[in-house]
């Protein structure tokens, strides 16, 4: 018999994976994404960071996982070594279940016998680790040896019963399921499958109305349990996932989400992590049960991010207290969190958006959040890491190998190899090219199979080509996003705002001849019998443009900031004279160059521009040095690979805006009763010298 339901699940997940691929998809999302297994990354900008993800973050990141004790902690629990739980957090575990699912993806890419057998005994130890009857929690399983010795604080003796604003069993096996499923596609193999099932058909013998009525503390196991589902097509897990979200609030704490029934929020507030995968979770159930309270409340809490409480680089959660949202309009920037998981969430949010109502303005804020919040959280050398991605810093932030609480690093680890599934989405008779990435990518239209291969110089240059070679003759809409930064547009709302209109607007041909396609909710629609060798060309202006924040934004008045493309620039403290950033003052209407240097930061594109630097005599007003100065802006995402120091995103150009420095000694008085100043940008006053 239990062959036979092993069969059966076999049979039924290549089903799913088949539909998944090339049906109507109508009991899913109405928009697919085209698997990262079906694009081949050809560029020089994402497929080194995904080769070094595989070579250097993976290796490290298990490395760490070892030394550290969490890989320990299953040998313990299993009975294969003695001793006590060994590392801070209780939810240790889930790091190593996130690092399997990169390592997963990574296979799939890069094959590695000598990962996937280190995969296998891995895997194996994790599985001794479980108990009987289904339950993985290494902390209690530990305690319970030592009798009830070590279980730590943020837990209860009896299962379940947690607090459950600081409870992780249910967040551990979220990300176990994730990561069994993706071993799964990516080996055949059943090993760590078959152990997320017993565990996932516990949690369904455990909870439910008439059973445990307790909402996890940290969500993410609504998005396994949806995972899970589509693998196996066991509908149990997809009512359990439903059954955590709707069981949230009300009365609860803001904190997890849980002041209000999930259909009824409107508004982001809390964790921010947290509040990314939850309404990740509440998208997929829409999206599956055809939810349209779920639809609507994740649709209003979008606008609430997205027209007050998202940062210019992406990233959200303003404030360290929660690690979460602060009210609207709250975005300070030295002191701003801006976690590296919640920006992978917000992607993960923006995505399942987009595969819900098709509009590219997701898509712009996935862009923007790829290029700048999340790629800031891991070097250039794919072995160091931000927790929190401030926009300013004074020396105070600096880049770590490693983290107590390591959910950066870990989810780093499985969000990079799974870029190109991003790239294209399909309905049966659309296509969709969402970002600019060169690639060939084997696609699945409908009943169409179309090879397209695209080449692209992106971030740094807008012209884009793309090829079409359809397996036979057909009709097929070709949906091409224009960017909101292409059409004038910052950001979707009027948070952030370019300060000029650029009148270059974007150009398309088809085989060498200009067209002029309708552009709906984002993207050009070329709608034609496709032949093998047809050729989209796209050229997307990209010039320097330079961005004011809403006025309600207090920490950005006077200021602004550059943007080329999708890419936010700063300026850092290796590429200007003295290292001193935050007390430059840059005119609004400085000319702005670009150069791309080879040898700077593994290539990047880099922003030329002039300043002058701030003083403050003691008691006295600021002024300026009348010296202006170069100042070299880089992507925000590259800064800190060169050691702590002065950054800065917004630029000040008012004094009231600058942090000047103060004016030290008596020489550089001197220098001011000389005439070597001047009292502001605009004008110099009619004083002979400045006050003293």
């Amino acid at each position: 018999m239990k062959k036979t339901n092993n069969l059966l699940i076999v049979i039924v997940t290549i089903v799913l994976l088949i539909i998944g691929c090339t049906g109507d998809f109508s009991g899913d999302y109405p928009i697919r994404p085209v698997p990262f297994t079906s694009v081949k990354l050809t560029d020089n900008f994402w497929a080194p960071r995904i080769r070094k993800n595989a070579s250097v973050t993976i290796p490290i990141a298990f490395g760490y996982c070892e030394s550290t004790g969490r890989v320990k902690n299953f040998e313990v629990a299993g009975g294969l070594d003695t001793g006590r739980f060994r590392t801070i957090y209780p939810f240790d575990d889930s790091d190593v279940f996130k690092i399997i699912e990169g390592a997963a993806y990574s296979l799939q890419t890069f094959p590695d016998p000598k990962l996937d057998a280190y995969l296998d005994t891995l895997i194996w130890k994790i599985g001794m680790a479980q108990e009987e009857d289904g339950y993985l929690y290494t902390n209690r399983t530990i305690a319970e040896m030592h009798g009830g010795e070590g279980l730590h604080e943020w837990a209860s003796r009896n299962r379940w019963e947690l607090d459950t604003v600081l409870s992780h069993e249910l967040y551990n096996i979220g990300h176990l399921y994730e990561a069994a499923v993706a071993h799964y596609q990516a080996t055949g193999k059943r090993t760590l499958l078959d152990i997320a099932i017993k565990s996932a058909d516990l949690v369904h013998r455990d909870f439910g109305y008439d059973k445990v009525k307790v909402y996890p503390g940290h969500q993410v196991i609504e998005m396994g349990l949806v995972r899970l589902y589509r693998a196996t097509g066991d509908k149990k897990y997809l009512d359990l996932a439903k059954f955590f979200l709707d069981i949230r609030g009300p009365h609860g704490d803001q904190y997890n989400q849980a002041h209000k029934k999930a259909a009824d929020q409107t508004e982001a507030v809390g964790h921010a992590v947290r509040a990314a995968y939850l309404y990740s979770g509440m998208a997929d159930i829409a999206a599956i049960e055809k939810d349209q309270a779920y639809l609507d409340a994740i649709t209003k809490i979008w606008e609430d991010i997205v027209y007050g409480k998202i940062y210019i680089t992406g990233g959200i959660g303003a404030t360290s207290g929660n690690e979460g949202f602060a009210d609207p309009y709250v975005l300070p920037n030295m002191t701003a969190y801006c976690e590296t998981c919640a920006s992978i969430g917000n992607i993960f949010t923006n995505h399942r958006l987009f595969l819900l109502h098709g509009y590219g303005k997701y898509i712009d804020i996935l862009e923007k959040t790829l290029y700048n919040s999340m790629l800031s959280g891991v070097s250039i050398s794919g072995d160091r890491f931000f927790y929190p991605n401030p926009l300013e810093s004074n020396g105070q932030h600096e880049r770590q190998a490693w983290f107590g609480c390591a959910c950066c690093p870990s989810n780093i680890a499985r969000f990079v190899p799974a870029i190109p599934g991003y790239i294209y989405a399909v309905t049966n008779n659309e296509l969709y090219v969402n970002l600019f990435i060169s690639n060939n990518a084997d696609i699945t239209a409908g009943r169409r199979k179309v090879n397209i291969s695209q080449k692209a110089d992106f971030p740094w240059n807008g012209k884009v080509e793309i090829t079409v070679n359809p397996e036979s003759k057909g009709k097929i809409k070709m949906m091409i996003r224009i960017p909101g930064w292409a059409r004038n547009e910052a950001i979707p709302g009027d948070l952030y705002k370019f300060t000029d209109n650029n009148n270059d607007g974007f150009k398309i041909s088809l085989n060498g001849e200009a067209i002029y396609p309708e552009v709906i909710n984002g993207y050009a629609v070329i709608k034609r019998k496709w032949a093998p060798g047809d050729r989209i060309e796209l050229d997307l202006p990209m010039p320097v443009r330079t961005v004011i924040a809403d006025e309600r934004i207090k920490d950005d008045i006077g200021k602004m900031a550059v943007q080329r493309g999708p890419v936010i620039y700063c300026a850092e403290w290796p590429d200007n004279n003295t290292g001193n950033i935050l007390n430059l003052i840059v005119e609004k209407d400085s000319e702005l160059t670009i150069e791309y240097v080879p040898a700077l930061l593994g290539g990047t594109q880099i922003i030329k521009t002039t300043g002058i630097q701030t003083r403050r005599m003691l008691g006295d007003e600021p002024f300026l040095l009348a010296e202006a100065e170069p100042v070299t802006l880089i992507p925000y995402a590259l800064w800190n690979n060169r050691g702590p120091g002065q950054m800065m995103v917004w630029l000040p150009t008012t004094l009231e805006s600058a942090n000047p420095l103060p004016a030290p000694t008596i020489a550089f008085r001197s220098r001011i009763r000389a005439g070597k100043i001047t009292k502001a940008l605009s004008a110099v006053n009619d004083q002979d010298e400045p006050r003293n």
